[in-house]
């Protein structure tokens, strides 16, 4: 008879599962949220809200430090909350990877967003691919650790081998609904990317 005496390690198979399926829809909320910054061929706040702006000597993320809106999908609209960080802001923009050459009116700083050219389209596909690789190996990496959390489970001898054998097909389950939501995110982005 095995006794669970005070052991915080020890929980249900069920418990187990309901963990992984949160930190899998946690990996995949990311790697939407990183995708957002990848360029298409629209302006949208998203392509330049997480840039960090070196602001009074610290990085800090522009959208902490101006409002950002898209006015019409071509350009992107930065309005500093404080008239004296526009240099700085501007500064950020230039240095960035995205290409962009943005304008200075003193008050404001306007972003144009130049239409993608085939080649840049391809480098960002590239990118995709690698960051949906990402997600996937994010994804492998929960599965990995619930598995492992349900062998100890059997080895301790709180669960059977068959109840075992049943979480660990319920994991593959969700493992593979969970890489097929990544794939098709990388799909409609792909096609985002792709469309001229």
């Amino acid at each position: 008879m095995t006794s669970s005496s005070g052991n915080a390690e020890q929980s249900t198979p069920e418990e187990v599962l309901a963990e992984v399926s949160r930190k899998m829809d946690r990996s995949i909320e990311a790697l939407r949220q990183e995708l957002e910054s990848l360029r298409t061929g629209r302006a949208t706040p998203a392509l330049v809200e997480n840039m960090m702006i070196d602001y009074y000597g610290s990085p800090t993320p522009l959208k902490q430090i101006a409002s950002i809106s898209a006015p019409d999908p071509q350009a992107i609209l930065v309005q500093p909350w404080d008239k004296q960080s526009l240099r700085d802001i501007e500064r950020g923009l230039i240095k960035s990877d995205m290409g962009f050459n943005p304008s200075n009116d003193g008050n404001n700083i306007t972003v144009p967003i130049p239409p993608l050219n085939t080649e840049r389209r391809q480098e960002l596909v590239k990118l995709l691919k690698q960051k949906i690789e990402d997600g996937k190996v994010s994804i492998r990496n929960v599965r990995r650790d619930g598995l492992e959390s349900l062998r100890k489970m059997e080895r301790g001898k709180s669960i059977s081998q068959d109840e075992n054998r049943r979480a660990q097909d319920q994991l593959q389950k969700t493992t593979d609904g969970h890489t097929k939501i990544i794939n098709e995110v990388g799909v409609a982005k792909e096609a985002e990317i792709m469309q001229v």
